[in-house]
């Protein structure tokens, strides 16, 4: 039985009932049951041969052999290894320690740690409580004022979600049936494009008012180095990369100095402190290297494996199409990585150039706790984007990676390791609850003519696709004050799904337009999660409105960034097309 205006009232019930605090998954359930009961009523029939229990089942058994929502739980599986045993603490002190010379480096160091931990977890409220833990006295402590501790913690901790791998991007590709791979590719530039925008933020306002964040004093800036390299120094170079290049050919004279233990000096660690010190050469010269082999060599392959040679035509000759187009990169690839070649090359020269024992200490602090962290974060993107598994393969290769490094830094327990799981198993049921009362509700709701009725209400308007995409991304805006990211995805953007062909709107462009934009839903009272789970570590004199005003400016940014990805949409659709085609 079609009723438009009791789909539309079923609407406006689910958003009150969810703002009275009823959990959202089984209040979709029993609206949709209970709407369903009356859509399908009929005199004739006994009440339990209904075919609402029929729908019931057939979407619970839809949501159950959903293949992209296996990948869901291994994500946060991972995450939740990676919070409970990580080393958080150490990762925040040595990238502290590489920015200790910027304006509010504090702040600089935190915003790099939320976004790098935010990758590898994608949980808001794990990683907003771990920084507000390690970072949020230290900043308080140094003078920092309240509003911008508070703020870079909350917007920095929201960039999980957007960044992949993350649990948001699966959950929408499920409700708008597209691709898993395609969308992180898609978010991958505007999440990196919106921490720099905060990035500039704290930068620009600690320069244009340094009493927000005071200088750190020089005992909270120091690198602790070891006694053995200043003799070191004296006895063959200042420069310690070329000093310990010489040493590995004369290693006498170092030998007879005393490590840190009070031993003497091993040639092995004479090696592994080279190593260190070439790191970022390494690292910069592969990528250069896999770059190069991806453009130019790998795609040059795929070309002549798609035209194999030996094989006649046959039917019709084919007509002269003239010239053929010649396969590679253009020239313009060549010109720019030249370029940027030569710009690295500048800074890698400018950089060891002074190579000090303070430098090489950092590049050991962040090559021990950055980059285990960071290889296989890289590795699970990397098979996802580039084609080797697929989303739910790659996060069981995350999961197994987080377990290793937890085990190898020995902070992994069994009780850490219950923990995580019970905390997997309950986040994982919430979200297949969430959609199974999503597609119940959904249905109930295009039956009864809800559906049809917004669409034909929306089209009336003869809006331009600019004008539905600001209406439409300001109503998912607005919808971020009351409610979470999850309701959103779930409840709402399938309505404005089947319009989009109407006005010649890209999904995957609005959909990563919708994940920034819900970066808002976790910075916007009143609920604000980001806002309460800071709220629950800071010290009693640090209030809710204080925390709030500190993130209003990030909404700001959030609304730029938007801005911008609409203007210019190769921010988002650049890397997706470039990989697979479009």
């Amino acid at each position: 039985m079609s009723d438009p205006v009791l789909g539309l009232s079923m609407l406006m019930l689910i958003v009150v009932v969810i703002m009275m605090g009823f959990p959202t998954a089984f209040t979709l359930m029993g609206l949709g049951m209970f709407f369903g009961f009356y859509a399908f009523y009929n005199p004739a029939e006994h009440w339990i041969d209904n075919r609402v229990f029929d729908l019931m089942v057939q979407r619970t058994y839809g949501a159950m052999t959903n293949d992209v929502l296996i990948s869901i739980p291994l994500f946060v599986l991972m995450g939740y290894v990676m919070e409970r045993g990580a080393l958080v603490d150490k990762m925040f002190y040595s990238i502290q320690l590489s920015f200790r010379r910027l304006p509010a480096s504090l702040a600089v160091a935190t915003l790099v740690v939320c976004t790098f931990w935010g990758i590898a977890s994608g949980l808001v409220g794990a990683v907003v409580v771990l920084m507000g833990v390690i970072a949020f006295n230290p900043m308080l402590r140094a003078g920092y004022d309240v509003k911008l501790a508070s703020g870079v913690i909350t917007a920095g901790g929201t960039l999980g979600i957007l960044i992949p791998p993350s649990v948001m991007i699966i959950v929408y590709a499920a409700v708008a049936g597209q691709s898993v791979v395609k969308l992180y590719a898609a978010a991958m530039f505007p999440g990196f494009f919106l921490a720099f925008l905060y990035l500039v933020y704290i930068l620009g306002w600690a320069m244009i008012n340094p009493s927000i964040a005071p200088r750190l004093p020089k005992e909270q800036t120091k690198v602790p180095v070891p006694a053995w390299m200043q003799s070191f120094q004296a006895l063959y170079s200042r420069n310690m990369l070329v000093g310990l290049f010489s040493a590995l050919f004369a290693p006498s004279r170092a030998m007879a100095l005393c490590a840190n233990d009070g031993r003497p000096l091993t040639y092995w660690q004479l090696l592994r402190n080279f190593g260190a010190a070439l790191v970022p050469f390494a690292l910069t010269a592969l990528t250069f290297l896999l770059v190069w082999w991806y453009v130019v060599i790998h795609q040059q392959s795929e070309a002549d494996a798609e035209a194999p040679s030996g094989l006649e035509q046959l039917g019709s000759p084919v007509v002269d199409a003239g010239p053929a187009t010649p396969v590679g990169p253009a020239t313009g690839f060549y010109v720019s990585f030249g370029l940027i070649a030569a710009l690295a090359a500048v800074i890698l020269l400018r950089y060891y150039r002074n190579m000090n024992p303070e430098r090489l200490e950092v590049i050991k602090l962040l090559t021990s706790s950055v980059m285990p962290l960071g290889i296989l974060t890289v590795v699970v993107l990397a098979v996802i984007l580039f084609g080797i598994t697929t989303a739910t393969e790659s996060a069981a290769v995350g999961a197994a990676g987080a377990f290793l490094l937890a085990f190898q830094a020995r902070t992994l327990n069994w009780k850490r390791t219950k923990e995580a799981v019970f905390l997997t198993a309950k986040t994982t049921a919430m979200v297949c609850w969430l959609f199974v009362g999503s597609a119940l509700f959904s249905a109930v709701f295009a039956i009864l003519g809800g559906q049809a009725l917004l669409e034909q209400w929306v089209l009336s308007l003869d809006l331009s696709p600019i004008q539905f995409m600001l209406l439409s991304q300001a109503i998912i805006f607005i919808l971020g004050w009351p409610l979470e990211w999850t309701e959103i995805i779930i409840i709402f953007v399938p309505i404005f799904l089947p319009m989009l062909k109407h006005f010649g709107i890209d999904p995957v462009l609005w959909g990563v337009l919708v994940f920034v934009n819900l970066q808002a839903a976790f910075l916007s009272p009143p609920v604000a999660m980001s806002a309460f789970y800071l709220k629950g570590v800071s010290p009693p004199h640090v209030t809710l409105n204080q925390i709030f005003a500190g993130m209003m400016p990030y909404m700001l940014i959030v609304i730029v960034c938007m801005i911008i990805m609409y203007i210019w949409p190769g921010i988002t659709l650049w890397l997706p097309n470039y990989l697979y085609g479009g």
